[in-house]
Formats: C-alpha cells, structure tokens, sequence
C-alpha cells in the first residue's frame, strides 16, 4: 500500500496545564496521528533557541516524527498556551504572542517539502501574523496540482479575521471546522446562518471545495460533498480530555480521504480515531494497534 507524506503546517508550542506541559499544536498532532496510521506525517513549524524549543524539538523525535523541518529562531520564544479543562473534558486556551511561529520564513527546505507532500493540513491560527501567513501562501502556491490541502479552522482568542478565513479558504480543498465555529465562520463572510447542512453546502459552492466537515463532539460529524452528504452519530466513549481529539478525526479523515474512500468510511474512521482521543488523557496517546488496525480497515 502506497505511504502518503502529509504535512502539518502551523503552531507549534506547549500546551501548560495545572498538572503541567504537554506538546500541542494542532500540526504536531495531525502529524503524529497520521504516522500512528502509517503514513509519513511531517511538522513543519518554527520554535524558539531556548530550553522549551529544545524540549520539543525532543519530544517529537521521542514520538517518532521527524523534525528536519522545525525552524529555529534565535530572537523569539518557543510558543506556550496556558490550558484550562472544564468537568467535560473541553478545554480553554490563552496563547502566548508573539512567539517562534509568528515568524516562519520560506526556506528551500520547505520549498523541497512542499513538492513531496500528497496533503498539507494548515490552520486559522498560524495566519495570526503577517510573516507567518506569507510563508504559508508560498507553501501552498509551491506544491503539487494533485496535493490535497486541508483548511482546519481554529478560532482562537481573536485570532482569526473574515479576511484570513476567506483567503485560505480559497486555497483549500477541504474545510474542517467544528458546529461551534461554523456560524461564526459563515455570518463573518456574509451568509446568514441557518442550519449546519445549508451553511455547509455554501461553503462547498462559494469556495470550490471538494469536502466540508463539521465535527459535533459527542454527537458526531457531519461530511458534505458535491455528490453526497454523510452524518455520523458519534461514538460513546469516556472522555477524560478532548484535546487534540479534533486533529486525531483530521488525521483519519485525510488517510482515507487519500485513499479515496466513500464518505461513509471516512466519517466512520475520523470519530473512531477522535473518539479514540478524547478517552486518552492529551494529544499524543501511545499506539494502540488494536484501535489503529480498526481504523485503517473500516470500509463500506
């Protein structure tokens, strides 16, 4: 079976909790769920030269990702966010700024990168400054016409504009973004917001895209395309934190997306894999194969 390199392109940092720090960032996630799957997930971001970027850059070679593509800067911090999780396991962040990952800068490394990737996974959050959205247009105008590009919408703090969610939306193919997020998103590039299919299906028209995802929590996801639409009712677990449950769906959402199956597998596969998250405790769970194989093999 072919092996797929997709990128996480965006933050990097740490996530502090009362209990203390876990590496976060919903690129470093994606990539790491991917390579869980068996695919080649790749990080590319931009961290401090202190004591915190060296930890990170530790952590990710700890889990098995490479960090050829992990800038340094010698002038900013490593980013950090200070993490509060409620009684439901749903988490509340206040992100540092600026940090490292304001400030990417187009190298040839990542020029050679974008050409090798078969899918880039880019987020709303890392469009907060203007270097590190620039960088992210040269990305994106540099790979591959059959590079799949995924928009995964992260309304943070007021990080986040009508003019960078309509910019990026552009480039994508797909746009994932979860029911609390998407009537904000819509009402901001000027629709109104009815109902979650109607808002979805604007989405599809108005950008050219060939998927939008909406992720329910609990209660599922719902999948639109121009030929069918899927929902999923979700999958009852225990949830001991939801962090980096969202980039887990992401994660099995692209593999089979990759590997072009129906909608129904690849639904079926994300809230497996997110799921799978929530009832771990952080974003980067250890393997489980019995879950991964379950994962991979969903079919019709």
């Amino acid at each position: 079976m072919k092996k797929f390199t997709t990128v996480g392109l965006g933050e990097l940092l740490w996530d502090i909790f009362p209990e203390g720090r876990q590496l976060g960032g919903a690129p470093a996630n994606f990539a790491y769920m991917t390579n869980l799957l068996g695919d080649e997930g790749v990080v590319a971001s931009r961290v401090g030269d202190d004591a915190l970027g060296e930890d990170a850059r530790r952590r990710l070679e700890h889990l098995g990702l490479n960090t050829s593509y992990i800038q340094l800067d010698s002038e900013r911090r490593t980013g950090v966010a200070q993490v509060e999780v409620d009684a439901n396991g749903q988490p509340t962040f206040r992100i540092a700024a600026p940090v490292a990952w304001d400030y990417f800068e187009w190298t040839p490394a990542w020029q050679t990168l974008a050409q090798l990737a078969d899918a880039v996974c880019f987020g709303s959050l890392a469009q907060r400054s203007a270097q590190s959205r620039e960088t992210t247009y040269s990305f994106l105008n540099s790979i591959r016409t059959e590079t799949t590009r995924v928009f995964d919408v992260n309304l943070r703090q007021s990080f986040y504009s009508a003019q960078i969610l309509a910019d990026f939306a552009k480039l994508a193919d797909i746009i994932k973004l979860n029911n609390d997020e998407l009537p904000t998103v819509v009402q901001l590039l000027g629709f109104p917001f009815h109902d979650q299919e109607s808002a979805a299906e604007w989405l599809l028209h108005t950008f050219r895209l060939k998927l939008v995802c909406i992720t329910r929590g609990a209660r599922g996801s719902l999948l639109v395309s121009e030929y069918a639409k899927h929902q999923h009712a979700g999958i009852p677990v225990t949830v001991a934190d939801t962090v980096g449950s969202g980039d887990a769906f992401t994660a099995a959402l692209v593999y089979h997306y990759l590997r072009r199956d129906s909608l129904s597998t690849m639904n079926e596969a994300a809230n497996r894999m997110g799921s799978w998250v929530a009832s771990q405790i952080g974003a980067t769970p250890a393997r489980d194969e019995s879950q991964l194989a379950r994962i991979r093999s969903v079919s019709e």
